[in-house]
């Protein structure tokens, strides 16, 4: 077998092409050709049994260069839609923004009084907060799907109705026994504090065209990102948001409120023998369909790569790349979301998610980002210890379910 793969010397090395349309129709190429190349291993598999090691070789080629290419292109549309923050050059007339610059820049405190804190740090402005958050929502993968509430106490309690108030159909003079009451119940969503310190020079932060909020802002949004989707997704609730996955998991016909519902492949870290897509159709549809309109799923990178080889008993593929440049490749016409903290395939793992999580999970972020200035810890840099208070958790119970690897 004398195949090449033309598109690993672009995506693979970080060489792009110049623009985002020419990259993403390198995806599609690439796309095309992974399927041939799976194609090729069914054929082999149906006739003889087995798959020729270099097809397997190509494909899994195929699949790294898939998730490169669509990496880059993620990072592209990202860079190309977001706005500068301050355009290097502050504006006129906001005395709180100029005293904060002035704070990290110098150590100048004298101005900042209406955002002082009690341990000495200081809130950042309120452009730059909501520059912290808006990043967030972009490269956070859970952050995006969920739903996101601002509260200003370090606890939020939701009330939760979990059975609604009990009808029923009664003649014109039949007596109206009392009907039974709704029953309410209520979660609680503490936040916990996420740090980030970004050190800089005293040369870097003299300049005077550093826009020190677009700076700050880049330097924590990457590390409060990471540590969020972790928590999001396996978090033990101990200091941290409680993760979806930490949450009890039972099989779906046992489900009952305050756990999550899955469906088992009935192969013990693996996909069933026949007809592997068939359990894919059954998480699907044990979601209601009140949850199913807008559902996702969720899973990394990994798992992807397992789900592009799938057909349905058509021979369609259930994986499709975004049919423009920036969008989300969807699994069975549901928007695919990759979240590399999600477990891998293996021995009683649930590493697909599928549910409405706008419905299902809330992130709780408490209002202020501060910044406490340190010249003195790790000389001659200037450390800046920036904090947000975070929490997180499961809302709705029934609006998420997993498919597991395993027997039962």
């Amino acid at each position: 077998m004398t195949d090449t793969i033309a598109f690993e010397t672009k995506a693979g090395d970080g060489a792009a092409p110049q623009g985002i349309e020419p990259l993403f129709r390198e995806f599609m190429g690439a796309f095309e050709s992974f399927k041939e190349a799976n194609d090729r291993r069914l054929a082999e598999l149906e006739r003889r049994g087995a798959a020729d090691p270099l097809t397997e070789d190509k494909l899994g080629r195929l699949n790294a260069v898939l998730d490169s290419t669509k990496a880059t292109l993620e990072r592209l549309t990202l860079e190309r839609n977001r706005p500068p923050l301050e355009g290097g050059r502050p504006t006129l007339g906001d005395e709180y923004k100029d005293a904060f610059s002035a704070y990290v820049k110098r150590g100048e405190e004298k101005a900042l009084s209406i955002g002082s804190n009690a341990d000495g740090g200081y809130l950042v402005p309120a452009e730059t907060e909501t520059e912290i958050t808006r990043r967030l929502t972009e490269i956070s993968p859970i952050r995006a799907i969920a739903t996101v509430r601002n509260v200003s106490s370090s606890v939020y309690r939701k009330p939760v109705t979990l059975t609604g108030p009990a009808v029923g159909w009664v003649a014109e003079t039949a007596a109206r026994p009392q009907t039974d009451s709704q029953t309410i119940d209520q979660l609680d969503f503490p936040t916990a504090e996420l740090y980030a310190m970004p050190a800089a020079t005293s040369a870097f932060l003299d300049d005077a065209a550093v826009d020190v909020g677009a700076w700050i802002a880049e330097e924590v949004n990457a590390a409060f990102a990471a540590q969020e989707t972790t928590a999001f997704i396996s978090g033990n609730g101990t200091n941290k948001p409680k993760g979806f996955l930490a949450e009890t998991q039972v099989a779906e016909s046992a489900w009952a409120w305050d756990k999550l519902g899955y469906v088992a492949t009935g192969v013990s870290g693996n996909w069933p023998v026949d007809d592997a897509s068939d359990v894919l159709v059954d998480l699907v549809y044990t979601l209601k369909a009140g949850y199913r309109q807008n559902a996702s799923f969720v899973m990394n990178r990994k798992t992807q790569g397992a789900v592009r080889k799938l057909k349905d008993a058509e021979g369609n593929y259930l994986w499709q790349p975004g049919a423009v440049a920036g969008a989300k490749p969807t699994l069975m016409g549901f928007p695919l979301v990759e979240a590399e903290d999600m477990p891998n395939i293996g021995a009683n793992t649930t590493p697909v998610a599928f549910g409405d999580f706008r419905r299902g999970y809330l992130v709780v972020d408490r209002q202020g980002v501060n910044v406490l200035r340190d010249p003195y810890s790790a000389k001659p840099y200037v450390l800046f210890y920036t904090t947000k208070r975070v929490g997180g958790g499961v809302q709705d119970f029934d609006a998420i379910k997993l498919l597991k690897f395993g027997t039962a």
